[in-house]
């Protein structure tokens, strides 16, 4: 490909003729002919191996300012968005031949992508899915190492999914994707804000910096979905400007439930649009699903989906891996896995399952490693507020003192009542859990969901699901 097809409507230069082989941001996939995109980020800046990656065979680099590099440097303003551009056109911009759908938000955007999908697949649109999860084209599952994964590589996801013949592709847009221009020229159909509390404030400066990163979504869409529930919700349903409409659990709205009855099995509800309503049995539990299931519904009905067959396929949907997840364990006593890891989460999560609980909620949980700190003793404070009895043990601890961390967490217990434990190694937690646990109680896991996984010292990844690791506590119990 040309280099004048990539960048001729975005910038001048006097290499337009030259033969490229790809392109990149990254020192090592330099190739001979690429384009090496200078990006200055949190411990490396490109711009310092620029000169070096023109030794090394690239054609040209991308820099924010001159680094007198002649005719073989191409100068933007702003590097990270000129790749986005570039990564876009390589692939022949996949992102204009999908219908598009995004998901923001601190809380439920791995459920409402997750369930839009179903939808969408369930009445005959193939759908690609890019998540936290993982990423799905059509039934074809694909490992992610992250909710929005980098610029090229999602380019790259967004090509195979038109190759495969999709329709839609329903995303999760974190604020690191949107604030680093991983989406590129990406421009969306529909786009949902789920909430907004205390997370990722390790990255952004303060709530204010959090919430302007996952409202640039809103300036690249062409309607917006918005839970006025929540604070922030109602906020940016005033500021946005595009066509828009509210959801709700508490209120009358555009789109909202009504009648809600919840139990351990599921949910019942009426969605209630307009001056229609319309029964939802679904086997999703909680409060905070039936809010999922309302934006999720609501965006199905503005892509144009009958509402009966939208309906029918909610009611056929068994949930999403590692959002209140029953782990089966054939005992009078409930576990429950969910992926909740920040204040809001895990209260949303409990409360909803005390309702329901016959005998004492019991909720695991830890905070991450290298992650905000601030948010270690709300996350108790959250806790404590539902459950009757707590167990405290790590999470992905990194590079951090797993007990440094629970020390944190432990100061946001100085004024509780509630009873608790402090077990640090996470599978004897959980062994412990079992072990305590009595006829209806409930065991709450909280905090890694669907992964497979833990974070150690050094950043190692080991093995660590904890439906296997339920299986082999209850082994130990018999």
């Amino acid at each position: 490909m040309k280099l004048y097809e990539l960048i001729d409507s975005i910038a001048e230069t006097k290499l337009g003729n030259i033969e490229i082989s790809t392109v990149t941001d990254d020192t090592r996939k330099v190739v001979e002919d690429c384009i090496f995109v200078c990006v200055k980020g949190g411990s490396f800046d490109g711009h310092t191996a620029a000169a070096e990656m023109l030794e090394k065979g690239a054609a040209a680099v991308v820099c924010e300012y001159d680094l007198g590099l002649g005719d073989k440097q191409i100068i933007t303003d702003n590097s990270r968005k000129f790749y986005g551009q570039l990564c876009a056109a390589w692939f022949g911009h996949p992102e204009k031949k999908l219908k598009m759908i995004g998901v923001t938000g601190t809380n439920g955007k791995t459920t409402i992508t997750n369930v839009i999908k179903h939808i969408l697949m369930s009445t005959g649109h193939k759908t690609g899915l890019v998540g936290t999860i993982q990423n799905e084209i059509g039934d074809e599952v694909f490992h992610t190492n992250n909710t929005t994964p980098m610029t090229f590589e999602f380019m790259s996801l967004l090509d195979q999914m038109v190759k495969a013949g999709c329709e839609y592709v329903v995303m999760e847009v974190s604020s690191f994707g949107l604030v680093q221009n991983r989406i590129g020229t990406s421009w969306f159909d529909i786009a949902v804000f789920t909430n907004l509390t205390q997370d990722h404030l390790d990255y952004h400066k303060d709530m204010e910096d959090y919430y302007q990163a996952k409202k640039m979504l809103f300036n690249i869409c062409d309607y917006a979905l918005c839970n006025i529930d929540d604070e922030y919700g109602k906020r940016l349903f005033g500021e946005i400007k595009c066509e828009k409409a509210g959801f709700s659990v508490k209120q009358n709205a555009d789109c909202y439930a009504d009648g809600i009855k919840i139990r351990s099995t599921g949910s019942s509800f009426w969605f209630c649009y307009g001056d229609k309503s319309h029964l939802v049995k679904a086997r999703m539990p909680g409060l905070f699903n039936v809010s999922n299931l309302t934006a999720a519904i609501a965006v199905c009905l503005k892509a144009g989906l009958p509402v009966d067959d939208i309906i029918s396929a909610v009611e056929n949907y068994n949930g999403v891996k590692g959002r209140c997840e029953i782990i089966p364990t054939g005992r009078d006593f409930t576990v429950i896995c969910d992926y909740a890891h920040t204040p809001d989460a895990i209260e949303n999560i409990l409360r909803s399952v005390k309702e329901y609980t016959e005998g004492r909620l019991i909720c695991l949980f830890g905070c991450g490693g290298n992650r905000d700190a601030a948010k270690r003793p709300k996350m108790a404070v959250a806790a404590a507020k539902y459950a009757d009895r707590l167990i405290v043990t790590s999470d992905n601890p990194r590079n951090e003192e797993p007990e440094a961390i629970i020390n944190d967490i432990l100061a946001g217990l100085s004024d509780s009542s509630v009873p608790y434990d402090v077990v640090i190694d996470r599978r004897e937690a959980i062994y412990y859990a079992l072990k305590i646990a009595e006829k209806g109680d409930i065991i709450v896991l909280a905090g890694k969901g669907h992964e497979d996984y833990q974070i150690l010292a050094g950043m190692e990844h080991i093995h660590f699901d904890e439906r296997e690791i339920v299986a082999e506590g209850l082994k130990l119990l018999d």
